[in-house]
């Protein structure tokens, strides 16, 4: 294969090749390494190397992705020894103590680990811009956002550093940067893939992980991997027994029924290039004979925002909270950025019953929408509320200033709630991409296909949600629009070689 050739294939493809003896390993990995060194310099998706240990690993790959060179991302996929910062700068010198149980599993497949990609600190934003490596660019436009947190790895895929990157899925950060990328995001069903053993539950299971791909193909093949029971994990679910990848070869065997809606669930303004994107993917499926019906979910969107949102500061406060273990001393404003601060504040104002009553607020909604789809096989809506934001445009900079000016206040939790700052944070920061955590919190999978680029030329993603526990169904509809003249794929990917994986 020539070096030229590399970034023409899929995943999959690159294995095929590996598998046939028409190219080895190590010869895949400098063609990655090259293509790393050559656009990360432009794109910054890559913040830390571990070349000389893909080398090693090389010259004893085996499995379905023997040799097929990957990126990690910087939050929940640790090997060890490596680096472990969250994006952020107070964790600089950590190193991760064990691998997770997410690189295990991949490692017995063959990948091989070429570095870890950008994050915003603690993965809390939809963006990329930490302040300790500074912000990861889109390659469809460098003065835009890849979105986040799972940004890098999207720029790193999109660019064609890569064929499959790590990911995972808190809130949406699998299928917003896939979104803005154009590329396949899915974030499967809680409990499918593993979390451990750092954690049992991540962020209380609205967390999963997975990846982003250019191809449907890859993301099954990978999830047929990482699919399992988890020991210590905190939740699971049923067994798919058979193969996702085997199942993409047959066609969705009935005329299905999709809701959709393209109204913001916390009532803010939704942009017509993403209306249009679930609009013409509507028509096509429409045309196909599935039937179509104007139904938006059977849950209070703002409550659901709130109790996500209760979640996320919680959370935020937990891991501020043990930085201190780290630093050997407490951690300060000056440890972490203002927004991260604030956001810690707020989790440490809220009560155990404000928690609780937030995760019930989950469960409500799960019931809910699994009664929803005994009527309706998915939910469409867009994937974000706007197309990618430019760079320094999405940040909280007025909530950041109200950082400062409480920090050391007597009683500054409480003030900051007789500030109305949730209130505000729940419009500010999630009006760009309000439709994603939904699926997070009752549990559901869900994915962003690539079907629509704006008058500007930037990609914009369409949404598909089922019941819990069919991804099959989900990657069946995935792959009739990749075969379709919906499918934008990034500008790297040309098509990836048939075989028979």
């Amino acid at each position: 294969m020539k070096k030229h050739e590399y970034k023409s294939y899929d995943g999959l493809g690159l294995a095929e090749l590996v598998h046939k003896n028409e190219v080895k390993p190590n010869e895949l990995l400098e063609m990655a390494i090259s293509e790393i060194e050559t656009q990360n310099p432009q794109l910054n998706a890559v913040i830390h190397t571990m070349y000389e240990q893909a080398r090693a690993a090389s010259e004893k790959a085996t499995g379905l992705f023997a040799g097929v060179p990957m990126l990690l991302k910087d939050i929940g996929q640790e090997v060890k020894g490596e680096p472990k910062t969250l994006g952020s700068r107070a964790l600089g010198k950590y190193r991760a103590k064990t691998d997770s149980e997410y690189v295990k599993r991949l490692k017995k497949c063959g990948f091989l680990f070429l570095g870890q990609t950008n994050v915003p600190e603690f993965g809390l934003m939809a963006i990329t811009e930490p302040v300790v490596y500074g912000p990861a660019r889109n390659p469809w436009d460098r003065s835009h956002t890849p979105g986040g947190s799972s940004g890098g790895s999207a720029a790193a895929v999109a660019s064609g550093m890569v064929p499959i990157a790590g990911a995972n899925d808190g809130g949406g950060s699998i299928r917003i940067p896939a979104a803005y990328c154009s590329l396949f995001g899915l974030k499967p069903t809680r409990g499918r893939t593993p979390v451990g053993p750092q954690f049992g539950r991540f962020w209380q299971g609205a967390a999963v992980e997975h990846v982003v791909t250019r191809t449907v193909r890859d993301a099954a093949a990978v999830l047929d991997i990482l699919k399992g029971e988890e020991k210590g994990a905190a939740f699971s679910t049923p067994m798919y027994e058979g193969s996702y990848l085997e199942k993409l070869q047959h066609p969705l065997e009935k005329k299905l029924r999709i809701a959709f809606t393209t109204k913001s669930p916390i009532g803010t303004e939704v942009h017509p290039e993403c209306v249009e994107a679930v609009k013409k993917t509507l028509k096509y499926l429409e045309a196909l004979g599935h039937n179509i019906e104007e139904v938006e979910a059977p849950v209070d969107g703002k409550k659901i925002a709130t109790s996500y949102l209760s979640l996320y500061f919680g959370e935020v406060s937990a891991t501020v909270s043990m930085l201190d273990e780290v630093l050997g001393r407490k951690a300060t404003l000056n440890d972490v950025e203002p927004a991260t601060w604030l956001l810690a504040l707020i989790g440490k104002s809220m009560s155990a019953q404000e928690f609780v009553l937030s995760l019930r607020e989950w469960d409500i909604g799960a019931y809910a929408m699994e009664n929803f789809h005994e009527t309706y096989d998915f939910y469409v809506t867009p994937t974000t509320a706007f197309p990618p934001a430019r760079i320094g445009d999405h940040k909280l900079k007025p909530l950041e200033s109200i950082a400062l000016q409480v920090t050391g206040k007597l009683g500054s939790a409480t003030l900051l709630k007789k500030m109305g700052i949730v209130e505000q944070l729940v419009q500010e920061s999630l009006k760009r991409v309000p439709f994603t955590q939904l699926a997070n919190l009752t549990g559901q999978p869900a994915m962003s296909v690539p079907v629509h680029l704006t008058r500007d030329g930037m990609p914009v993603g369409v949404q598909f949600m089922a019941a819990r526990g069919n991804e099959e169904l989900l990657l069946q509809m995935a792959r009739l629009v990749e075969e379709s003249e919906l499918w934008v794929g990034t500008e790297s990917f040309i098509k990836s070689t048939t075989g028979s994986f």
